[in-house]
């Protein structure tokens, strides 16, 4: 068992544990039953997840969802016999004969080994052994409905410099019930699937040539983060911050500094040689912003200091692990620093947290949970950055700010980073799923790396507080998250396009024009459709855009000066006048509404 999930099984109810054991025994009888189907397979690994279970196998042929029935069938007649899953405790030299033959075996048994650890393997009756450290359920007889799911390639160890093997995944629950609610929220799951949604409306798109991890913006994906980007700037210009825009590329020695080179550079490119001066890829937009705040002498007075900046970033992520927008190589930032006093740094932490109850509300998310991460003294990593008694303070004056706005929130120890507490915001999709959104974190490193100052009214240098505050921890993933929640179905001040004027006939194409010409001088964003399609054709299009709003023209509003409102919903409001619809989506704009 890894330590990941040791604390995570530590974490769970008695139910959640009785679950988890179900689904590793159920990865056991999916292993077993392959083993029987495809002669000459090799298991590598296979764990017990959040949601079900996989197994990863070496395998010469080919193996697709196809197979599943088969597979299944199979598994089913395992779980029938009701084998007992029972422990045995091997000494390395044991478990070496016993899956003589297997690399991948040999290879987990060797790092047993380096750790002076003992292996231990679980039987299914007599049939079948896996290395293994459990839980399992008593008996392949306790393994309730189960349905395997898809076929993926996935690297050995989740290492791109390993053989590619295959993967399988499934689920288990203790009722059919369950499962086929699960099921059900699967399929909606991949109907909101923001790469799915994301070629279907043209937001955004990867390609080869340009390298695998770096997205382009498509047109109207850019118009949504034009969209955002204008908002938070607003935002924050109103909470008094200024903004910043630092290079891509920075110098070596800003990395030593800063002490990235050191504890950072796996997950940094390649260095670039430039006029005999090393140069890297930032993978973080502080160590800049430090170099801004150094760049002149401070007073206390000029404190809090808020300096922002959308700026973009570059790490490693192997390609295995590269998903959609969700995990890229190259992502933009909503950063900002802000450098306070002591005396200053409850109220910085109050004014963030307002920030993101206005930017949560202003994007309708009702469902996110407030985690306080904290420093746990025994580990190492808290012994390198401030001293214990600043540690917590900091940790007390973010607990202090959360209870004072009567927030809920879950303590988390050993959490933080290794350079200051932090608290964490996690929004939670349609299907329960949390994702980390925005953070705000107190840094004890940065500023005694750099040696920044200010003077404070004696005359004295004093060492600021720096807190680092991004409402969004970047756009691509973020819009990734904003893509699922809604479905695609934006609200009308995020969509990019607003309104889709559908003339019925080419001869109402002109007055359509106008309708348009008239929407785009009152900032609304709008496109007339002048193919020779048919109106039910154009309105299937639009709400397969997911245009909030149709304006249906032909000669009969022409002669009254009139529009026929239509809902993406399919709700049709009649005729109105445009002067009515005008003012209706400005009031919704203005209000950031949800509804249309």
């Amino acid at each position: 068992m890894s330590l990941t999930q040791d604390k995570k099984l530590a974490g769970m109810s008695k139910k959640e544990k009785e679950l988890w054991a179900v689904r590793h025994s159920a990865e056991h009888v999916l292993t077993q039953a392959m083993l029987k189907l495809y002669p000459g397979l090799k298991m590598a690994m296979g764990p017990a997840t959040d949601d079900g279970f996989y197994f990863d196998f070496d395998y010469k042929g080919k193996i697709s969802e196809d197979d599943f029935p088969k597979i299944e069938a199979e598994m089913k007649k395992i779980i029938k016999k009701d084998l007992p899953f029972k422990k045995e405790v091997l000494s390395v030299k044991e478990a070496k004969k016993l899956f003589k033959g297997n690399e991948y075996k040999q290879e987990w048994l060797d790092e047993i080994e380096k750790r002076k650890e003992k292996p231990t393997v679980y039987w299914t009756g007599k049939e079948f052994v896996d290395l293994c450290a459990g839980p399992h359920a008593k008996s392949t007889g306790e393994i309730g409905p189960f349905k395997l799911l898809s076929v993926a390639g996935a690297y050995w160890r989740g290492d791109e410099k390993n053989k590619m093997l295959t993967r399988i995944y499934g689920t288990v629950f203790p009722t059919q019930k369950e499962l086929n609610k699960y099921l059900k929220l699967r399929e909606e799951a991949e109907n909101r699937n923001h790469r799915k949604i994301g070629k279907e409306m043209e937001l955004f798109a990867i390609f080869n040539e340009i390298g695998q991890g770096l997205p382009v913006w498509l047109p109207k994906g850019y118009a949504i983060r034009r969209i955002l980007e204008d908002y938070m700037l607003s935002l924050e210009k109103d909470h008094g911050y200024v903004h910043i825009l630092t290079p891509h590329i920075n110098k070596d020695e800003l990395f030593k500094i800063s002490g990235h080179l050191s504890f950072y550079k796996d997950s940094m490119y390649s260095p670039l040689k430039i006029d005999d001066e090393t140069y890297y890829l930032k993978p973080m937009n502080c160590p800049a912003a430090m170099m801004v705040f150094k760049s002149k002498q401070r007073s206390y007075r000029d404190l809090p200091i808020k300096m922002g900046e959308l700026g973009t970033v570059y790490r490693y992520e192997k390609s295995g692990e590269l998903h959609g927008l969700q995990r890229v190589r190259g992502f933009t930032q909503n950063d900002a620093h802000i450098y306070c006093t002591k005396k200053q740094l409850e109220g910085q932490i109050e004014e963030v947290l307002e920030l993101l109850k206005i930017f949560y509300k202003d994007l309708g998310f009702k469902n996110y949970k407030f985690v306080l991460a904290t420093s746990d003294p025994g580990q190492e990593k808290f012994k390198k950055c401030g001293s214990r008694k600043e540690w917590l303070w900091a940790e007390g004056i973010l607990r202090k700010m959360l209870e004072k706005r009567k927030l809920e929130y879950r303590e988390e120890k050993g959490e933080a980073a290794f350079y200051g507490p932090k608290i964490d915001v996690l929004a939670t999709n349609v299907f329960g799923k949390e994702d980390a959104i925005s953070t705000v974190q107190i840094d004890f490193n940065l500023p005694e790396k750099f040696d920044l100052f200010y003077i404070n009214s004696k005359g004295e240098k004093e060492r600021p507080i720096v807190v680092h505050r991004a409402l969004v921890g970047s756009f691509e993933r973020f819009f990734a998250f904003l893509i699922e929640y809604y479905g695609g179905n934006f609200p009308v001040w995020l969509s990019p396009i607003q309104v889709k004027i559908l003339p019925i006939s080419e001869q109402n194409i002109k007055y359509g024009e106008r309708i348009a010409e008239k929407l785009k001088e009152e900032g609304i964003r709008a496109e007339i459709d002048t193919r020779n399609e048919t109106l039910p054709a154009k309105i299937r299009d639009a709400q397969l855009e997911k245009v909030p709003y149709m304006l249906i023209v032909g000669a009969k509003e022409e002669k009254i000066k009139k529009v026929s409102l239509r809902l993406r919903s399919e709700k049709d409001l009649g005729q109105v006048s445009l002067a009515t619809f005008i003012k209706r989506v400005k009031e919704k704009n203005e209000k950031k509404s949800l509804d249309l």
